[in-house]
């Protein structure tokens, strides 16, 4: 898809295919363990995360994007159903998430770029995220994205014992 400086260094921006699994599963893994960010509580597998996996296409409204550097899966971001329901069939959740220490080097910003560009032409009218808080990163990276705030869920999960807020934001397109 692209070669994007990042830090000095390329990353490749492609749609995911079979052999990004294992790193996008590894990933998921950090990011459940280390943080709120997702509301994972254990580890998955591969075979756990093939059907999701399988969910998107090289073409349509759902993709699966990865950043590579030096082949290393670094980074995926998606667009994927909000709900499953006709009526919200032009509206999609996205998702990033980038591996240990990838964070500030402009990965997630390469990511919604080429994720932007190949939905662009989709019959999409609007995109949505939820974002556990606190996370300074990711809002930031959505307003950079021209999402605007829609409002908090508060408290309304638990992760580790503690209770988790999100804030929600879409962007129409």
């Amino acid at each position: 898809m692209t070669n994007v400086p990042v830090d000095q260094e390329a990353v490749e921006v492609a749609i995911a295919n079979e052999s990004d699994l294992p790193g996008i599963v590894d990933i998921m893994n950090n990011v459940a363990a280390s943080s709120i960010a997702t509301f994972d509580t254990r580890p998955t597998s591969v075979a756990e995360r093939r059907a999701w996996f399988e969910r998107f296409l090289p073409t349509g409204p759902y993709r699966l994007l990865v950043a590579r550097r030096d082949g290393e899966v670094v980074g995926y971001a998606c667009s994927q159903p909000y709900r499953d329901h006709e009526a919200f069939r032009e509206t999609v959740e996205l998702s990033v998430a980038l591996g240990a220490g990838r964070r500030g080097q402009g990965v997630g910003t390469s990511l919604y770029r080429a994720l932007f560009e190949v939905i662009a032409h989709e019959p999409i009218h609007a995109v949505v995220v939820g974002i556990a808080m606190p996370n300074d990163a990711s809002v930031a990276l959505h307003r950079k994205f021209g999402f605007t705030e829609v409002g908090t869920f508060h408290e309304y999960a638990t992760k580790n014992g503690q209770y988790i807020s999100s804030l929600w934001m879409q962007r129409l397109l």
